[in-house]
């Protein structure tokens, strides 16, 4: 008798523990977020990453969407391989997003880092279609993008060409993939140096390089003060804005190629549910409002947004592009395209 007494307070003890922590999963889940979210950028101030992490987080702040704090951390280093390697070591946490772009499959494929988008993290949503530019001093002998690619013909080792991202990653691969398409040989002898801590424009503007290969928002206020000139963007058609509009695309300059920047959010591998489903949500919440509207038309980006799913179909679709492209100019590393590890 007393041992069936014993076994009854017994269960009833681990069911009334198990209930606790049920309700405390649950209040968990309801009250998400309870404490500052960190956002990763990986690369330094003022670079795209910076840029789109930090109007993200005024946005959501702004706009009442989210009200815990959002701090930005810059990650710069190996083309994003710091932030993702950083992003995988906080596997199955809830409190920390990172932005993320085409060197997030790039990296992998060219062999920089063994993590990629589809084992080491969670896509969250793609936010913005963004695209390159190549940028030159306003003194600069080049007037057009294919007196530069001529240049390059005669010589590919005439022309300093500078980035944001690391040899190998995006802005290089945007470069090479213009250049090939104007009849450029010998891509590997371009000279190329990746800036991943934010001083790119000032190695432009003090003539380390000659050409600054970037995203349009990199280089946007510089145009607007006449100490740069953009030669073409990556874009198929001009985008809209007073500035950025007057800026030509390759295409309407004889280059039959463009190159376009997405961007997106991702969280740790095997992040929770309830805060994959929150991220996602409020992300389309704040792609609606007139605060973000405006900060894309600021700096030329193209709303795209992309839920979970459609994000994941997304990346696995261009990193077998990339896989392509990287393969045409000689820089593939990795043959299985990254995705399957």
């Amino acid at each position: 008798m007393k041992r069936k007494v014993v076994w009854i307070c017994l269960s009833a003890l681990w069911a009334g523990l198990v209930g606790c922590s049920n309700l405390d999963q649950k209040n968990t889940e309801e009250e998400y977020p309870l404490a500052a979210v960190e956002l990763i950028a990986p690369a330094g101030a003022g670079s795209g990453y910076d840029l789109t992490i930090r109007s993200v987080a005024q946005c959501l702040s702004g706009t009442g969407l989210v009200s815990v704090p959002l701090p930005v951390t810059n990650k710069p280093g190996g083309g994003g391989s710091v932030s993702l390697g950083y992003l995988d070591e906080m596997r199955g946490r809830d409190d920390v997003l990172s932005i993320f772009s085409p060197p997030i499959c790039l990296i992998n494929l060219n062999g920089t880092t063994d993590l990629n988008y589809k084992n080491n993290t969670t896509p969250i949503a793609k936010l913005v279609v963004d695209y390159g530019c190549f940028a030159v001093r306003a003194d600069s002998p080049y007037g057009t993008i294919n007196e530069m690619m001529e240049a390059l013909k005669e010589d590919p080792n005439s022309i300093r060409i500078g980035g944001t991202s690391s040899e190998g990653s995006m802005d290089h691969i945007q470069f090479l993939k213009i250049a090939q398409a104007a009849g450029v040989k010998r891509l590997k002898e371009i000279p190329y140096e990746g800036f991943e801590n934010g001083g790119a424009v000032a190695q432009l503007m003090g003539n380390r390089v000659d050409v600054l290969s970037a995203g349009i928002s990199d280089v946007v206020g510089l145009v607007e003060s006449g100490d740069v000139r953009v030669l073409a963007v990556t874009s198929r058609e001009r985008l809209e804005g007073e500035v950025i509009s007057q800026m030509p695309t390759c295409r309407e300059q004889g280059i039959d190629a463009d190159f376009s920047t997405w961007r997106g959010l991702f969280g740790p591998k095997d992040m929770p549910e309830y805060a994959v489903e929150y991220w996602e949500g409020t992300l389309e919440k704040m792609v609606q409002t007139k605060e973000w509207a405006e900060n894309c038309e600021k700096y030329g980006w193209t709303m795209e947004y992309q839920g979970h799913q459609d994000f994941e179909v997304f990346l696995d679709k261009v990193n077998g592009e990339y896989a392509v492209l990287l393969e045409d100019i000689g820089l593939l590393k990795s043959p299985a395209g990254g995705a399957g590890g």
